[in-house]
């Protein structure tokens, strides 16, 4: 399904302003049907997915402890 610029903001919950300026620095795929730029929604899914697992992924090794290390001796 595409979006127009409007829309794709709406979908995003940014700016319409900001949307315009990543479409054209080529920082978002879209159509140009001589009226409107026409936006794939499916490209924001996958994005929004990856970002997902990312951030869980960062979780998962932030939370992981520290391990001693054995050769840290005290020196005095």
């Amino acid at each position: 399904m595409y979006l127009t610029i409007a829309e794709t903001a709406e979908y995003l919950s940014l700016p319409e302003s900001y949307i315009e300026a990543m479409v054209h620095d080529n920082k978002i795929r879209a159509v140009h049907d001589g009226e409107q730029y026409l936006i794939y929604r499916e490209q924001f899914n996958q994005h929004l997915e990856q970002m997902e697992k990312a951030k869980k992924q960062l979780a998962e090794y932030l939370s992981e402890p520290i391990p001693e290390d054995p050769d840290v001796k005290d020196e005095d």
